[in-house]
């Protein structure tokens, strides 16, 4: 072959083609996005492609094909980078990654051994095409190109750009309507306007976040009082104050979902004490409870709990607004004479909590320095579960009294792993590792709970409590979905069964109460928040909140989720498509575009309030506008 014939601009090509070609195929092998025709195959193919021709097509204004060449390597280098990051970052948590995101670094350090779980050695293909662009420049013979490109070339390129950017576009707008403004679903983005172009839109979208900050006056929570105000369910006068000045003490279970509640795995029982509790006099059982978290998973439970608005959904609360002013759960304790705390062995900067935790009045955070933490009495992402709550119920028993406290648990966090001798049943034989390891861990945090409860009544704190034990997020992600159908019985996990797996359980054991019972009324994290402070007597209904009493007979079973999905006693909504709950069949899209109405109305609403930083301009105890803040930034 002569090589000197090879066009001028081979170089350019061959950089074009590689990454675009790597990028669809890592489309189609490593993420899991559902293609439904012919129409969103064409705009996932081509939707890399405009952007490729931009980024690449400045080297058409270096002078030389040296400087050309530095440049196209450079960039072929980045954008690896950037593809193999979100490719990572999917595999954990079944999501893209966003700017927010990449500001957590202080996270990183503890991620351990889930990091290991998550690299492969065979990634290293993910730099398939910066290998072959450096093989072309050495090999290609060297052009002589010492004199600039002519600008009409330049000129009928970018014009070729341009064309592919309203062609994707085009087509992307005819395929999904209003696409740009569903900044919250980064899968329907990527699908339609493609990686790069996606992470350009949330650069976008953050810089769009932070100017609501600096423009707020507080006019803005008129409209968002007047919806909450509308939405609010009339209290259960009979619940309402029942148990006041009762310690409450919550406990976040990490990971844990509700498939394995009342379940076996292979003949086992996974979560026998937290069956029992299903049936106790003393327990609520929620059945039809959902988790609301985004990506800061752990933190967003914390945060919604705290405050009945969502997270963000491009990236955890915890670190884009930590310094905002909020009216938390925490701060309405403290003013009703309680204690607050958070109780988690792990160090006080992970997930900002340092910072936010002054944010949200909680008056002490109990961290790693409060914990005897050892070789032998850890595993995995730090202090075993075990160890941890008989260490905590010793503090509790020095805490003031009614106090309210936070526990967070860590064992049943992935990658699943335990020591030998904490092991209490087999496990599980898919193809799923993380599934199969999944059983034990939950086993474990079962056994804790149950010695939980133990050491508050060895402690004298158990009769005068409230315990409230909630999943926090998801433990098997739709990464798993192949496992988890083998695990269901089903041939497929389809998107309404990925929706229904969303189900965390809620336990709210009250002793003494009498009154336990399983109460099926579909409800969310953010609804904790109303329930509990009515049950301590402490009045919301000034409260900026988005949440209702899960008690109030006007109680909606009607939950939304962070990407916009949603489940109802009757509908479910999910992968842009509504489904009979009864049956999973397909309906109509017009039974459920009400409450996707509604649902874009909510999320937006709690936005604009943590984006815009709104309870600054806000009076909780007389539910007005404080008049002089708004004079002050207004100055």
């Amino acid at each position: 072959m002569n090589f000197s014939k090879w066009p001028k601009h081979s170089i350019l090509a061959i950089a074009i083609l590689t990454t675009w070609i790597k990028t669809v195929i890592v489309y189609h092998t490593s993420f899991e996005m559902d293609i439904e025709n012919a129409m969103q195959e064409l705009i996932l193919i081509i939707n890399p492609l405009s952007f490729l021709l931009f980024a690449y097509g400045i080297s058409l204004f270096f002078k030389t094909a040296k400087v050309r060449h530095r440049y196209l390597i450079t960039v072929s280098v980045l954008l690896a980078i950037v593809l193999f990051a979100n490719v990572a970052f999917y595999r954990f948590y079944n999501d893209f990654i966003t700017l927010a995101v990449l500001f957590q670094t202080s996270n990183f350090g503890d991620l351990g051994t889930s990091v290991t779980e998550i690299i492969n050695w065979y990634d290293i293909f993910y730099f398939t095409d910066v290998v072959v662009l450096i093989l072309a420049i050495k090999f290609l013979p060297k052009l002589q190109e010492t004199t600039p490109i002519r600008k009409e070339i330049r000129r009928a390129y970018f014009v070729l750009a341009v064309a592919m950017v309203f062609l994707n576009l085009g087509l992307a707008e005819t395929e999904r309507p209003q696409l740009l403004t569903r900044a919250f679903d980064r899968e329907l983005l990527v699908k339609n306007i493609g990686t790069y172009n996606y992470h350009l839109y949330d650069i976008y979208v953050q810089s769009k976040s932070s100017a609501q900050r600096a423009l707020a006056d507080g006019s803005e929570l008129v409209e968002v009082d007047n919806y909450v105000q509308a939405n609010q369910s009339a209290i259960n006068e009979e619940m309402f104050g029942k148990y006041k000045g009762r310690n409450v003490i919550f406990v976040q279970l990490e990971s844990l979902q509700n498939f394995v509640i009342n379940n076996t795995m292979n003949g086992e029982v996974v979560t026998p004490f937290l069956n029992s509790l299903t049936q106790d006099k003393d327990t609520y059982y929620f059945s039809d409870f959902y988790h609301q978290t985004g990506l800061g998973k752990t933190s967003d439970s914390e945060f919604i709990v705290e405050n009945s608005l969502f997270g963000l959904g491009s990236g955890a609360v915890f670190f884009t607004h930590g310094g905002n002013t909020y009216n938390s759960m925490s701060e309405k304790l403290n003013e009703n004479g309680y204690f607050t705390s958070v109780m988690h062995s792990n160090n006080a900067s992970f997930w900002n909590r340092d910072v936010i935790y002054q944010s949200l009045d909680i008056q002490k955070f109990y961290d790693v320095d409060s914990y005897d933490v050892t070789d032998e009495n850890s595993v995995n992402w730090g202090l075993k579960d075990i160890p941890f709550f008989e260490q905590s119920v010793d503090m509790m028993t020095e805490m003031e009294q009614p106090f309210a406290t936070r526990m967070i648990t860590l064992t049943n966090h992935y990658p699943f792993t335990l020591t030998e001798e904490d092991i209490m049943i087999p496990e599980y034989n898919s193809n799923s590792g993380t599934l199969n390891r999944y059983f034990q861990t939950v086993r474990y945090l079962d056994e804790s709970i149950k010695i939980f409860f133990e050491e508050l009544k060895e402690a004298g704190l158990y009769d005068n409590s409230i315990i409230v034990m909630y999943g926090d997020h998801y433990g098997i992600s739709e990464n798993h979905n192949k496992a988890m159908a083998q695990y269901l019985g089903k041939e497929e996990i389809t998107a309404y069964d990925s929706a229904l797996l969303q189900s965390v359980p809620l336990f709210i054991h009250i002793p003494g109460s009498n009154d336990g019972q399983v109460i099926d009324k579909t409800s969310g994290q953010i609804d904790i928040r109303p329930t509990i402070l009515h049950l301590l007597g402490i009045d919301t209904s000034n409260d900026m909140q988005l949440g209702d009493d899960m008690f109030s007979e006007e109680h909606e079973d009607f939950v939304i989720f962070r990407d916009g999905r949603f489940v109802t006693d009757q509908l479910v909504y999910a992968g842009e498509v509504c489904y009979d709950r009864g049956t999973g069949e397909e309906i109509e899209i017009d039974a459920c575009q009400p409450y996707i109405d509604r649902a874009l109305i909510e999320l937006e609403y709690s936005d604009q309030i943590i984006n815009g930083d709104l309870l600054r301009f806000y009076d909780e105890d007389t539910g007005n506008l404080k008049q002089n803040v708004i004079k002050e930034e207004k100055e």
